[in-house]
C-alpha cells in the first residue's frame, strides 16, 4: 500500500473517530438535557394580600391608683366594735363605731388598714382606714414629647398586671396636662380602666400600651419581602404560578406583617416563604400557608411491596403445582 494512501486512511479513521465523540457528546448531553428538563417545578409557600389592622403604639408603665380614696385617723381606745377590714362596703354603710361618732362610709368601696410607721410613737395608739373605691382604676403616667402630636382623649390602652401575666386589660387615655414638663420633656397623662373584678390591686405596677393612629392596610408576611438597598421587593404569582419580582412601597411592620402602601392589590397571591429559592419567571408549584402537608400520597413504596410479595409468590408457585398435579394423578 502506497504511503499516500495510509495517511489518507489515518486521517479518515482519524476524523470518523472525533466525529463518532462528538455525535456520542450531543446524544449524551440531549439525553442529560430531556431527563433533567422534566423536573417538577418546585414547591413553595404562598399565601394572598389582605386587609389587617395596624397601629403604632408607645410603651411606657405607671402605678395603679383607685378613682376615690378617704382616710379617717382613729384613736384605738374610741373603737367600741373590732373593724372588718378588707371588706366591702355600699355608701352610708358604717365603718366604725366610736364612743363619740360613727365614721360612715362617703361611697362604695373596700375598708383597708395603714398603720403608722413604728418608729412613730403615735402609731402605738392610732390607726388609719382608708376608704377606697378600686371599681375604676387610673395610672398617671409621661409621655415623651415625640409622641404627644398623637395623644388625645380616648385613645385605646393595652394594660398588663404582673400579676396575671397572659392578660391584658383595656383602658382609655382619660386626660392630659395642657403642658410638656421642663423636668422631664414629657406630657402627664392619666389612663382610665374599669375594674370591677377588683383583680388590680391600689399601688400595682402596670406596664401601659397607647394605641394611635389605628387603621386598616393591606399587609403581606414579613418573611415575604426582599430588600435590595433602598428597593423592596415581594414574589407575585400569576395565573400560571409563575413568579414576577415586584416592586412594593412599605409602611410600618407590625406583629409579623408588613404594611404594603403602593404595588400590590388585595387578593394578590404572593411567595410566602422560601424567597431564595426562588428567580423570576419561575413556574412553581403554590402550597398555601398553614395547610398541612399530606402524608402518605407517595404510590411509591406501596408498588416496591407489591412487586416484592408478587416476587415472592413466583418464586413458591412451581413448589405448589407439583402437590397439586400429584393429588390429581391419585385421582
Amino acid at each position: 500500500m502506497k504511503t499516500s494512501t495510509k495517511i489518507t486512511s489515518i486521517v479518515i479513521i482519524f476524523f470518523l473517530i472525533i466525529a463518532t465523540v462528538i455525535i456520542g457528546r450531543t446524544m449524551i448531553g440531549n439525553h442529560f438535557k430531556k431527563k433533567f428538563s422534566k423536573r417538577p417545578p418546585p414547591g413553595i409557600i404562598i399565601t394572598t394580600t389582605q386587609e389587617r389592622v395596624f397601629e403604632n403604639v408607645v410603651s411606657t408603665y405607671g402605678t395603679a391608683t383607685p378613682i376615690q380614696t378617704q382616710s379617717f385617723k382613729i384613736e384605738k381606745y374610741e373603737i367600741l366594735k373590732p373593724i372588718k377590714f378588707n371588706q366591702k362596703v355600699k355608701k352610708g354603710d358604717v365603718i366604725a363605731e366610736l364612743k363619740n361618732r360613727k365614721v360612715i362610709a362617703q361611697f362604695d368601696g373596700v375598708i383597708g388598714k395603714r398603720e403608722f410607721s413604728e418608729d412613730i410613737e403615735v402609731s402605738k395608739s392610732s390607726i388609719l382606714i382608708n376608704l377606697e373605691d378600686t371599681s375604676s382604676i387610673y395610672c398617671d403616667v409621661d409621655i415623651p414629647e415625640i409622641f404627644v402630636p398623637f395623644i388625645e382623649v380616648g385613645l385605646p390602652v393595652d394594660i398588663k398586671f404582673s400579676g396575671y401575666k397572659n392578660k391584658i386589660y383595656k383602658g382609655e387615655v382619660d386626660s392630659f396636662a395642657s403642658r410638656i414638663s421642663e423636668d422631664t420633656r414629657a406630657l402627664a397623662t392619666r389612663i382610665k380602666m374599669d375594674n370591677s373584678s377588683g383583680e388590680i390591686l391600689p399601688g400595682s405596677f402596670l406596664e401601659i400600651s397607647i394605641k394611635y393612629d389605628v387603621r386598616n392596610g393591606l399587609s403581606a408576611p414579613d418573611t415575604s419581602t426582599i430588600v435590595e438597598g433602598e428597593n423592596v421587593f415581594i414574589y407575585k404569582v400569576d395565573e400560571k404560578n409563575k413568579v414576577m419580582k415586584t416592586k412594593v412601597t412599605i409602611g410600618d411592620r407590625y406583629l409579623g406583617f408588613v404594611e404594603i402602601l403602593d404595588g400590590l392589590n388585595n387578593g394578590d397571591k404572593i411567595v410566602a416563604e422560601g424567597t431564595k429559592k426562588v428567580r423570576p419567571n419561575l413556574t412553581i408549584r403554590p402550597i398555601e400557608k398553614g395547610a398541612k402537608k399530606k402524608q402518605g400520597n407517595s404510590s411509591w413504596g406501596k408498588k416496591d411491596k407489591s412487586k416484592k410479595a408478587d416476587e415472592k409468590k413466583g418464586k413458591f408457585d412451581w413448589f405448589k403445582n407439583i402437590f397439586k398435579k400429584s393429588d390429581k394423578e391419585k385421582k
